[in-house]
């Protein structure tokens, strides 16, 4: 079987240890009657020269060092285990064919896991093969009057063009007239200022130390007032209860005033009482993005009378790290109309890919375990709304983000030209990817950590008492300095997780084969925490079991140290241990997306040596402070790490480059460069209109007609008297009458009617159509009996009723004329999927500042005809799809679907548009006979949400009342801080087959299967509506 020459070996190696040369030809024979034969005569030879072999062969080092670390199956390694266990001859060659087919079998599944993995890969290139020439042929030529646009000064190579346009102004920190609020989102984690638990479990790492330093340094920054970095509140007892308060400060600096500063926010969502992983946070996410709105807007009330004279200050940008917090910032992005920034981190369709190619697992199988497709559509939907990226690296942008369908490096470069050109991008964007290093705070870095001719290690332990010296140590040193013999030696230190991708095993290898590296040098292994390697995860004890067979083979005792534990706060400390020995620091990773410790180590005048694959690149080229090297050559890494610590002028020389132009990795110049490039990019965004209308004073008529208070009627009673009046009911009807006149002839008219007022919201969401599309006879009936049980349970004047639908404003109309209610009565009619408002209270006009609002990266015109010919299948017919006109509009072009026609489904729809740099929101209504095209910020629940902002009404006291299934976006309405209430039997077809493929995520990952706030009923009567805001807490 052609590439399984090891597995050949491997088996060959085992039936050598302890067998007869027949036993052995028998095996041999058997694994070839088993298709592991292959026409390979160099491998024949090794074959017949290991059965002339008399040496006995050790197999459990030959498994250890050949298998368990190239073949990560855990599987393999139980059998192995049950083998070697086995004392009985007989049931020992039993287990052992038995495991030559189990091999065979994880072989082919490899194979074929490998071969679907090269199918999809060559369809999904060719997918955006065709895309990206679609995009660049219209992209391609400029008409004439579009050249005599064209700035003449403009005529650099694309590949040539800034990271930073011409136009970018640089922030000076001298500039106090701004009074800047940001938001900060990073939801999944333990996320606290102080004693992080950095390392606690694979959500508590790097990410969240970046985040709190992030929010620290620009609320330090001059023109930032206020930093909120908002996470998961978590109240479980697993944790600290430091993680459930829900505000904690983390700095208020001397330019500060009243509530600013940087605070982490922790927002309720999801259960309370438990500490989820990031991978089953998905369908907690509406109610996350519901919590922090409140949040932001009522923190944005506050500043404004703080600051702003009364007027809401909304935020200057807000950030999402991670593909998670991406979605939630993409979502409020959306609501508040402010500009929103990206940062990855780690991306998901990377390691979707780097699974893929190990083989190990199945498509299914991994998302299953990491819900990948959830997060690669959440880091989509985050390209999508983003105005910028942050990322660490070029390798970053090019080998990492160009894998998605939202980013393409060269259609954003030609789309950046068109615009310093003043030339129109025909309805395509592209998000703009800028290299921000992580900053670092270098405030634990001592003086004497930069000074050149400070004294080595012998001037600290001394030479003949150094027991009494070292008392006076820090307490890791003497952990570390116990493993070796010569403790005065160059420490060369690797720190790291045990993980196989940080390649620990390749440097000791290099360093215990290198006998004049050893006799040079100590080796320092920081490799996590551990009480015991068993207990550990499969990848991690194997990782440390290797490590220390390795130290044994080559001998290593006395010169290689590898401590159990050690301190975040220690960290520091180690640093200045290899910087006193004049050692060098190694990060022989396979890739490395950026390298932090390369930074922090070169803070303490540490030379480095670095993988070449990624983020060590960069950063090399501004410290020019170590070697870069090829990971998987381990002759060049021993040759890198004698050469500096042999040559003392070149160690001495990179450490000083390091010192000099660490600075350039600072908080400080982080922050300068941060704020720069957002302020550049707001100017690409539209002016924010949101405002929160004033709720006017109440007519007395309004207020009176309700009153129910006793005292307060006895109190009119006593101010105002009519003669004649006996009965109390009738004298308070004629004080209200006498109040209204008054009202009518003194107050504005203006101000008679306001849904500010409302201390509810009723929404009804049902989408009640026949197989043909059409409006049922159970829509009427369900609004009549949601209007009646809310007036009886609430009183009218106290709710507010809106209606979501996905047909036209013209269609809605037409449906409510056929039942017994008012079109006043409705607060708000929002038609077309969302992307239409209308006040019938106040006109029949589609609200403008919504328009406005929502219509943002809308391409208009240059989406209408390229959406119909996308959304038929390649088989489809013409007619399949037509522009239905009467129910387009300015921000949604509907198409009518023929019965029985196929097309694509919504998730295969918004890649291709994707791809050709459209970016769009896609609804499938009508029970699948209509398909809407709306901006990518209209939908129904942004719709309500901006309903809540626009009338001061918390989303918690909205309730939500749809069927059992509707139209695509029918899961976008289940999640949140509202009520729902679904109403069984009302709806009979829904367009929800069209939402997703067979092999995207499920329900499950979008929807919160135990939501509390959902309530099914099994009618829409009246009594069991009440009976259900009951059970949901509204009373």
């Amino acid at each position: 079987m052609a590439g399984n020459e090891w597995i050949n070996s491997y088996l060959e190696a085992i039936l050598d240890a302890g067998s007869s040369t027949k036993k052995r030809d028998d095996y041999v024979k058997l694994i070839k009657d088993a298709k592991f034969q292959h026409d390979n005569k160099q491998h024949q030879q090794q074959q017949q020269q290991l059965l002339k072999e008399e040496k006995p062969f050790s197999t459990t080092r030959y498994f250890v060092e050949e298998v368990i670390t190239s073949f990560d199956e855990s599987d393999l390694y139980r059998t192995w285990v049950k083998v070697i266990a086995t004392r009985n001859s007989r049931e020992r060659n039993n287990r052992l064919e038995n495991m030559c087919w189990r091999i065979w079998h994880l072989a082919r599944k490899k194979k074929q896991i490998a071969w679907d993995d090269a199918r999809r890969l060559a369809k999904r290139r060719l997918e955006r093969e065709q895309g990206r020439n679609d995009a660049a042929d219209d992209l391609s030529e400029l008409s004439e009057g579009e050249k005599e646009k064209c700035d003449p000064d403009v005529s650099e190579p694309i590949k040539n063009l800034s990271r930073i346009n011409s136009d970018t102004q640089i922030w000076f920190d001298t500039d106090k007239s701004k009074h800047l609020y940001i938001v900060l989102i990073s939801m999944h984690g333990l996320v606290r200022g102080e004693n992080m638990e950095l390392g606690r479990d694979s959500d508590t790492g790097g990410q969240v130390k970046y985040v709190v330093e992030l929010a620290r340094a620009l609320a330090n920054t001059k023109g930032v007032d206020r930093v909120d970095l908002l996470t998961r509140q978590i109240t479980s007892p697993e944790v600290d209860s430091s993680y459930g308060e829900p505000i904690e400060m983390l700095s208020c600096p001397s330019h500060a005033t009243g509530s600013c500063g940087a605070y982490i926010i922790r927002i309720p969502s999801g259960p309370r009482d438990k500490y989820i992983a990031k991978e089953s946070l998905w369908p907690h996410i509406p109610e996350f993005v519901d919590g922090a709105l409140n949040h932001i807007v009522n923190m944005g009330r506050a500043l404004g009378d703080q600051l702003n004279g009364g007027k809401p200050t909304w935020p200057y940008v807000i950030h999402g790290h991670y593909a998670d917090a991406g979605e939630v910032a993409a979502h409020l992005s959306g609501a508040l109309n402010v500009p929103m920034v990206l940062t990855g981190h780690s991306l998901g369709r990377n390691k979707f890919e780097q699974l893929l190619k190990q083989g190990r697992l199945s498509k299914e199988a991994i998302n299953a375990t990491y819900k990948i497709m959830r997060r690669i559509e959440g880091e989509e939907l985050g390209l999508d709304a983003a105005e910028m990226v942050v990322t660490s690296t070029m390798q970053e942008i090019e080998e990492q983000w160009g894998l998605y369908d939202g980013f393409d490096l060269k259609l954003e470069r030609k789309l950046r030209v068109r615009r310093r050109r003043g030339v129109s991008c025909l309805g395509r964007y592209m998000p703009r990817m800028v290299v921000i290093p992580p900053g670092m705070d270098f405030s634990y870095v001592t003086t004497q950590d930069s000074l050149e001719n400070d004294g080595d290690l012998m001037s600290l332990l001394g030479s003949d008492d150094r027991a009494q010296n070292k008392t006076h140590l820090p307490q890791i040193w003497s952990e570390i300095m116990r493993f070796f013999t010569n403790p005065h030696k160059p420490t060369i230190l690797a720190l790291s997780r045990p993980d196989p991708k940080k390649n620990v095993t390749t440097l000791l290898k290099a360093f215990g084969e290198c006998q004049l590296l050893r006799e040079l040098a100590n080796l320092t292994l920081i490799l996590g925490n551990r009480d015991d390697i068993e207990d550990m995860s499969n990848s991690s004890s194997v990782v440390l079991t290797t490590v220390l067979k390795l130290i044994d083979r080559f001998d290593l005792y006395g010169q290689v140290a590898y401590p159990k534990h050690h301190k975040q706060s220690e960290v520091p400390e180690i640093y200045r241990l290899a910087a006193k020995t004049k050692g060098v620091f190694i990060n022989p990773a396979l890739v490395e997306p950026f390298g932090l410790t390369l930074i922090e180590a070169a803070a303490y005048g540490l030379p480095v040596v670095a993988t070449k694959n990624g983020g060590p690149v960069d950063i090399l080229k501004v410290l020019n402070n170590g070697l870069l090297v090829d990971p998987h050559d381990q002759n060049a890494i021993a040759d890198a790490l004698l050469k500096l610590v042999a040559d003392k002028n070149l160690w001495a020389e990179c450490r000083k480059n390091g010192l000099r132009n660490i600075h350039r990795f600072s908080w400080t110049e982080h922050c300068r460069n941060y704020l720069s490039r957002v302020e550049h990019c707001r100017n690409r965004h539209p002016t924010n209109r949101l405002e929160i209308m004033t709720i006017p004073e109440e007519p007395m008529s309004d207020s009176l007609r309700d009153v129910e208070d006793i005292s307060l009627r006895f109190s009119i009673e006593g101010d105002i008297k009519l003669n004649g009046e006996i009965d109390a009911a009738a004298r308070q009807k004629k004080i209200v009458e006498a109040f209204t006149r008054m009202a009518s002839l003194n107050s504005n008219t203006g101000i008679v009617y306001s849904p500010g007022r409302r201390q509810m919201l009723f929404v009804i969401a049902a989408d009640c159509y026949d197989i043909n599309g059409e409006t049922t006879e159970t829509f009427q009936a369900m609004i009549m009996n949601v209007m009646k049980d809310a007036g009886l349970c609430f009183g009218l004047g106290k709710i507010g009723f809106v209606l979501l639908t996905g047909s036209s404003f013209r269609e809605t109309m037409q449906a409510l004329s056929c039942c017994p209610v008012n079109i006043e009565d409705f607060d708000a009619l929002v038609c077309n999927s969302g992307s239409e408002m209308y006040y019938p209270w106040k006109d029949m006009v589609a609200d403008t500042d919504y328009e406005a609002h929502m219509a943002y990266r809308w391409p208009g015109e240059n989406v209408r005809s390229m959406a119909m010919r996308l959304a038929r299948t390649e088989d489809g017919a013409e007619d399949d799809i037509t522009e239905y006109v009467a129910a387009c509009s300015s921000r949604c072009y509907s198409y009518s679907i023929k019965p029985g026609a196929k097309t694509r489904r919504i998730d295969d729809l918004r890649q291709r548009l994707r791809m050709r740099g459209f970016r769009c929101n896609l609804v499938y209504t009508r029970a699948a006979s209509r398909l809407n095209v709306v901006p990518l910020f209209a939908s129904r629940i942004q719709a309500l949400r901006y309903l809540s902002i626009r009338w001061a009404i918390d989303v918690s006291k909205v309730v939500l009342f749809v069927g059992e299934k509707g139209d695509t976006d029918y899961e976008d309405l289940l999640g949140g801080l509202h009520k729902t209430i679904v109403l069984k039997g009302t709806v009979a077809y829904g367009s929800g087959k069209l939402l997703r493929n067979e092999d995207n995520f499920k329900r499950e990952d979008a929807v919160d299967q135990g939501n509390p706030n959902i309530k099914f009923v099994e009618t829409s009567e009246g009594q069991n509506i009440a009976g259900a805001l009951v059970a949901i807490g509204i009373k």
